[in-house]
């Protein structure tokens, strides 16, 4: 059913919601009942002053009843349908529902929208509570403490008489180790909270300032492109004005050497002119360019019409570098379905390992991967080189099902696959 025809539906709804009868609006509005009545029924197309009289009558602005629902709100609704797994031709049918039951629509849609925003969150306090190194001190200071606090109480309640200097000693214990657990709740507490704070490092491990940083500048840097000099990035780390570990500045300038070098062999406004030529194919952009295909993953990444994620892990699997990307999460700790193309990169060196992607409780968004290995030259005998997994994260084409897809979950404490061979810990989503 075209937008079009929707319109009898959607004046029909709203006169039902306002509780207004068929007759009563047509006499209003200068037509018969029964002409109405074909107007609702989509049987007769309307326009004009016919229109605005209706719209006038029924207190709302003319695009309400002709433009329907907003493009963001069927998008919502598709996602909806996806997550219950609902069959095509009933998805086919959201703009109509959306016509017909407008305030049903919005409520399924806030109610869709709503999950989506749980399922990030959970994500990332997920990520967090499992490998966050500060947390985890706190955690164990807490404990530690209480241990100590319940162990001097046990002796102090016990049914041995103790002596009074005894007595003294471990009340003395007693009330520094119980000072020592209220501190250390209060920084637990307050480091929790410090993210509502105005210091932009606070409470933030390095990985995740060098992220905020690099998501603040929209991981583009105009004078990493066009200049260069020996100090360009002390220049461009000196220029932003968020506060920043040393820590994390020290990451950022590998990040930052890494997007000028690229640059300096490879020119945004080249690279465009090579998509528009070849399409984003990392090998045919490889040969044409005379490049790495790592290269080339890593400029594409940097194109901002192009929407694309991009990761960067080591020989252990450990990520470096992510430049998230929406509909596709990468937990920094504890995930190995995502990385997938990453890993087969590392076992096959000098190959670009392709797949399709799509991530369980994603809204089922499809991602092209593109995966190599940047293996510097061996610089003497013996000695290991640092070789990183890169891979590439572009959107495929909507309705595209060309290719076999492969479902990956975030990770196992928040994976609905039921039937997971690999899983190492039950999941929440799961009954």
């Amino acid at each position: 059913m075209s937008r079009d025809t929707l319109t009898g539906s959607r004046i029909r709804e709203r006169r039902v919601m306002q509780g207004g009868k068929q007759a009563d609006l047509a006499k209003q509005i200068g037509i018969s009942a029964s002409y109405l009545n074909l107007i609702e029924h989509n049987r007769r197309r309307i326009g004009g002053k016919l229109l605005l009289d209706i719209a006038a009558a029924l207190d709302v602005p003319p695009q309400v009843l002709t433009e329907g629902a907003e493009a963001a709100l069927l998008g919502v609704l598709g996602e909806a349908a996806m997550a219950a797994e609902l069959p095509a031709e009933d998805a086919a049918q959201a703009e109509a529902f959306a016509g017909r039951f407008p305030a049903w629509a919005e409520a399924l849609a806030m109610r869709q929208r709503r999950v989506a925003t749980l399922e990030r969150t959970v994500e990332a306090l997920s990520d967090r509570m499992a490998h966050d190194p500060l947390l985890a001190d706190s955690m164990h200071e807490l404990l530690t403490t209480a241990a100590a606090v319940r162990s001097t109480a046990e002796i102090l309640a016990g049914d041995e008489a103790l002596e009074r200097e005894w007595q003294d000693r471990f009340h003395a214990n007693l009330d520094a180790d119980s000072q020592r657990l209220a501190h250390s709740a209060q920084a637990l507490v307050g480091y929790l909270e410090q993210a509502k704070g105005t210091d932009a490092a606070a409470g933030k491990s390095p990985q995740e300032e060098v992220e905020a940083y690099l998501a603040a500048q929209k991981f583009h840097f105009p004078a990493l492109e066009v200049q260069s000099g020996p100090n360009l990035v002390e220049e461009v780390l000196g220029q932003g004005s968020e506060v920043l570990s040393q820590a994390a500045r020290f990451i950022l300038r590998g990040v930052l050497g890494q997007v000028r070098e690229d640059a300096a062999v490879l020119s945004l406004s080249e690279l465009q002119k090579g998509v528009a030529a070849l399409g984003v194919d990392p090998v045919a952009l490889a040969r044409r360019f005379h490049l790495a295909p790592a290269v080339i993953l890593r400029r594409l990444a940097a194109l901002p019409t192009l929407g694309a994620g991009l990761v960067v892990c080591d020989r252990s699997g450990t990520v470096l570098f992510r430049k998230s990307v929406d509909g596709f999460s990468v937990p920094r700790y504890d995930s190995c379905c995502p990385l997938w193309p990453l890993f087969g990169a590392l076992s096959a060196a000098n190959t670009v390992h392709y797949e399709r992607l799509g991530q369980l409780g994603r809204a089922h968004v499809q991602f092209d991967t593109y995966a190599t290995t940047d293996a510097p030259i061996a610089s003497s005998y013996n000695a290991p080189a640092p070789a990183r997994a890169v891979m590439l994260l572009v959107p495929a084409p909507a309705g595209d099902t060309s290719q076999s897809l492969r479902e990956v979950g975030a990770t196992c404490r928040i994976c609905p696959h039921a039937k997971c061979g690999a899983r190492r810990e039950p999941s929440v989503m799961m009954d």
